[in-house]
Order: C-alpha cells, then sequence, then structure tokens
C-alpha cells in the first residue's frame, strides 16, 4: 500500500490547477479532504470525485488550526493554496502583503506543523508543497510573491531532512508558467516566441511522482525555462539581465494589469 492510498488534504482545491490535481488523486486515495475558500465550487467537485469538503480561509489563523483538527489523520498533505501579488513593493497596501504572506508561507508550515506530530508517530506520511519557479529565479514586479516562494522552497527542503529519519517524505513542486488556469493564464499575458508552458495536468503527475517516488523537488517547466532557473540560482545578475533582453519587464507587467483586471 503506497502512502497516497491513505487520507489525503489538498489545500487550494477549488482553482483550476487545484481541480486538476483532485481529479488525478482522486483514484488513487481512499479518503480525499478539498479545502479552499470557495465551497460553491468545492462541493460539485467533491460530489463527483467522493470526496470531503472543509472551507477554510487560510489567511486567517485560527481557520488553518480548525483546517488541522477537521481533517483528522491525514497521511498526504499536498499544499497547493496560493494567492496572487504581483507590483511593485511600494505599490502594495500592506494588508495584501500580509495576506500573500499568511496564504502563501505560513499558513503551509503552520499545517506541516500542526499534521507533522502524527505522521512521525505512524512512521509514514508525504508532504507536498506547491511552490513556483519564482522561488528558484527572481521576477520583476514580484518581490513578495517570490519571498514567499523562495521561503517555502527552502522550508521544504530543509524539513525534508528534518523529517526523513522519521519515515516521512517532503517535497517541492515548482511550476513555471501553466496554460489553462492558474495565476498565470488568468493574467491574459503572452509569452515570447519559443517560451513554453505546462498543463494544469502536467502538475497533478508531478505532484503524484514526487509523493510516490519521495523526490526531494520537481520543476513543471520546458528545459529552457529550468535550465534558465537552474543558472539564476549560482547568476542572478546574468540571469536577469538576459531575462530582460527576452522581455521580462513587458511580461510582468501584463500578469500585473491582469491580476488587477480580475481583481
Amino acid at each position: 500500500m503506497t502512502v497516497l492510498s491513505g487520507s489525503v488534504l489538498l489545500t487550494g482545491a477549488s482553482g483550476g490547477i487545484g481541480q486538476a490535481l483532485a481529479r488525478a488523486l482522486a483514484p488513487r486515495t481512499g479518503h480525499l479532504v478539498l479545502s479552499s475558500r470557495r465551497g460553491e465550487v468545492l462541493e460539485p467537485l467533491a460530489g463527483e470525485l467522493g470526496a470531503r469538503v472543509i472551507v477554510c480561509d487560510l489567511s486567517l489563523r485560527e481557520e488553518v488550526e480548525r483546517l488541522v483538527k477537521e481533517a483528522g489523520p491525514v497521511d498526504v498533505l499536498i499544499a497547493n493554496a496560493g494567492v496572487p501579488g504581483s507590483g511593485e513593493l511600494i505599490e502594495l497596501a500592506q494588508d495584501e502583503i500580509d495576506r500573500m504572506l499568511e496564504v502563501n508561507l505560513r499558513a503551509p508550515v503552520a499545517l506541516a506543523r500542526g499534521l507533522a506530530p502524527a505522521m512521525v508517530r505512524r512512521g509514514r506520511g508525504h508532504m507536498v508543497f506547491v511552490s513556483s519557479l519564482q522561488g528558484k529565479a527572481a521576477t520583476p514586479l514580484s518581490s513578495v510573491y517570490c519571498a514567499s516562494k523562495f521561503g517555502l522552497r527552502g522550508f521544504a527542503l530543509a524539513l525534508r531532512e528534518d523529517l526523513r529519519k522519521h519515515g516521512v517524505g517532503v517535497s517541492v513542486v515548482l511550476p513555471g508558467f501553466i496554460r489553462e488556469a492558474g495565476m498565470f493564464a488568468e493574467s491574459g499575458a503572452n509569452l515570447p516566441p519559443g517560451v513554453g508552458t505546462r498543463s494544469p495536468e502536467d502538475v497533478a503527475r508531478a505532484v503524484i511522482e514526487a509523493v510516490e517516488r519521495d523526490r526531494a523537488e520537481i520543476d513543471v517547466a520546458p528545459v529552457g525555462l529550468r535550465l534558465g532557473s537552474s543558472i539564476a540560482s549560482v547568476a542572478p545578475g546574468l540571469s536577469a539581465s538576459v531575462s530582460r533582453r527576452l522581455g521580462s519587464e513587458r511580461i510582468a507587467a501584463r500578469i500585473v494589469s491582469g491580476q488587477r483586471d480580475d481583481g
């Protein structure tokens, strides 16, 4: 029996990527718990998949604590929830910054802290944190968002070492530009020729692979973007210069505009 066949808690389940994750996980798990703020989206999805729903706003700390209690025994945590927050730092209100950090970083840490003790006692379990390639390579107009995703990646990789001896796996999945659903797709931004995308189903396959093969980290992006993020890790100045020539500032501005229009 693989760990996925137990109880799985998926946050951010109402978004397009979250729904793809839910549909990929449902046939593999004995008990799927779907969580997000939007119960009106979760209920039909849960009915389709035979899952349980816990409506929860991860920006509220007491709601995170309630989610841990109501979820019950969890074998696999998939922390997928996230909120956008693009724009220059001086243009963002402090409450926007606080909400982004609460949802994108603090909530996954708090969920892990709440669920880890039972996994350690059982000697089994897995946690997957959905970060972003922006957790490896900084981009314009996204300083706070990048901070949350860099932080989530670092947390996941360090926690993996802490829990390894207890039989509990930890993985981080880093999507690049995802078409059809998610923050980039919803912004309506266009990419330069040759810059590829991946699908929500690709993210779902990466999450399942991360659990089943106990992978530390999986990038969900074409080869060129994966190479670029690797270069950014060792030569951020050079990487930023190349990205500017490829239109990174224009793409970032379009994403910001699209997110504000949606808001």
